[in-house]
């Protein structure tokens, strides 16, 4: 058996917050080791996040000149994914290399070790034939994978998941798409606009089924718009795949066919590969769970995906941050209050992270480490229009028997929206709690639904009183002038 060799911390897996929490406790002077069996960075920039949103920008392009007839005169638009899927690959992801994240870690002081890691005993962590033992720490970043779900016939096939459809190179001239979450939306409505017949197939009964019924409402509206087909409430039984493609059985007899197939179900956890066993940890869950610090058990953190809270990379990196501050505070207290770094100067120093999260909303005494709170957690569906919502809907809300009002307004009731000409699909929707008076949630779709949000998420985190957001300033005529309209209807 190898020798363990001796360091402070061990980051296992290098997705988003993984490779935050690495770099800047390196930047900190810690000996920490970085390990990671697929592409430091995680799924974001290479197969989720960024070269998405390439896609979607090069979606509404197309869109958006496809309007021009209704506001400015003609315009001819035809689709090419090519410099598309050139941007994705030379731009976003390098070809899908990683060589100059690798070279970001290691030049913050921090040693990268490629493979599958695992633990291995209290404050072990074995990578093939290597075994470290950290002193300080182990933080657990391993991330999610696609969850498959079990249908008949699906496993044997060349179905998609987000990562073929990120690299494709050529698009197919029909793609079915089984589930209508987020993922599954905005990729449906990106390859629709380059002339894709696309249908989606979601069991619930309706599509973004975490969100207000009025965001599903207005998502399918826009995606049918395009040529979308959304068939939901169809539980899917058999997949088949031929030489004509794939078949699509649902278990009341419904039949869909097309040239390719996609799968955004969800994603899960590999808590069955990190050796939680050896240090006394359920590895039976669907997530890791953690306390309000990211501890999963005595020196040992978790980030990212694998807690649970969100598949977001704001959420991993809003973790990372407590982690870094958590590990940093931990530190100085076992060694009599003295910076471990010697660097509190320095971004990332025990005394400088500490104090300066803690200045920035944690609860407790200045220098506190802050706790993780999700009250005021905002998500953003990037479809057109965009749908972004924050907190609690109004069914979450009236379930933990909050005494809820609720304001609502149509974008195209506002100035700017009459001026865009947005149509019925946008709105602004608020969820209050009446005793307390502030908002506990919100969702705003539009234009610019996302950063609309901006505004409400403050209003969300902070308890701004119902008072005070009506008596605001709102500029005019903007898309965000619509909240001061959903105030006004939630008062009445």
């Amino acid at each position: 058996m190898a020798e363990p060799e001796l360091v402070d911390v061990v980051v296992l897996g290098l997705g988003v917050g993984g490779e935050e929490v690495a770099g800047r406790l390196a930047e900190a002077g810690l000996t920490v080791v970085g390990v990671e069996r697929n592409l430091v960075g995680g799924e974001c920039p290479y197969w989720g996040c960024i070269p998405s949103k390439m896609m979607i920008r090069a979606a509404n392009a197309l869109a958006e000149a496809r309007r021009v007839g209704e506001l400015a005169g003609a315009a001819q638009v035809s689709p090419d994914w090519a410099p598309v899927a050139k941007r994705i690959r030379d731009e976003a992801t390098d070809g899908w290399d990683d060589r100059a994240a690798v070279q970001r870690f290691t030049g913050k002081g921090g040693r990268f070790v490629r493979g599958g890691g695992r633990l291995d005993g209290p404050g072990r962590v074995r990578v093939g034939d290597q075994v470290f033992q950290a002193r300080h720490g182990i933080v657990l970043g391993t991330g999610t994978s696609p969850s498959i779900p079990p249908v008949d016939g699906l496993a044997d096939t060349p179905y998609w998941t987000n990562r073929e459809a990120i690299e494709v190179e050529e698009l197919p001239g029909s793609l079915l798409v089984l589930g209508g979450g987020a993922i599954g939306l905005e990729l449906s409505q990106v390859f629709a606009r380059f002339g894709v017949r696309v249908t989606v197939v979601e069991a619930s009964d309706r599509v973004l089924a975490v969100e207000e019924p009025e965001a599903s409402e207005a998502a399918a509206a826009a995606l049918r718009a395009d040529g979308v087909e959304i068939r939901t409430g169809i539980k899917a039984a058999r997949v088949e795949h031929g030489t004509e493609g794939f078949t699509l059985r649902g278990a009341d007899g419904e039949e869909f066919t097309a040239e390719r197939l996609l799968v955004v179900t969800g994603r899960r956890a590999r808590l069955d590969e990190l050796g939680l066993d050896t240090v006394g940890v359920d590895a039976g869950r669907r997530y890791l769970a953690v306390d309000d610090r990211l501890h999963v058990t005595d020196g040992i953190w978790a980030v990212g995906d694998v807690t649970g809270e969100g598949a977001f990379t704001h959420i991993a990196m809003y973790q990372a941050s407590i982690v870094v501050a958590d590990v940093l505070d931990q530190m100085r207290r076992a060694q009599g209050g003295a910076d471990p770094s010697g660097t509190a100067s320095v971004v990332g120093g025990a005394a400088g992270v500490a104090s300066s999260l803690a200045a920035t909303g944690s609860s407790g005494t200045a220098g506190s480490v802050p706790r993780a709170d999700y009250r005021a957690l905002p998500r953003v569906t990037f479809t057109d229009p965009e749908i972004g919502a924050v907190g609690l809907t109004e069914r979450q809300a009236r379930e933990r028997g909050i005494n809820v009002q609720v304001g609502f307004t149509q974008l195209a009731s506002s100035t700017r929206g009459w001026i865009h000409k947005t149509d019925e699909v946008g709105f602004i929707k608020l969820v209050a709690d009446a005793d307390q008076g502030v908002l506990i949630g919100a969702t705003s779709a539009g234009p610019a639904g996302g950063e609309v949000l901006s505004g409400l998420a403050v209003a969300v985190h902070a308890a701004v009183p119902l008072a005070q957001l009506r008596h605001m300033i709102y500029a005019y005529p903007t898309f965000h002038r619509a909240i001061s309209e959903a105030l006004r209807d939630l008062a009445s």
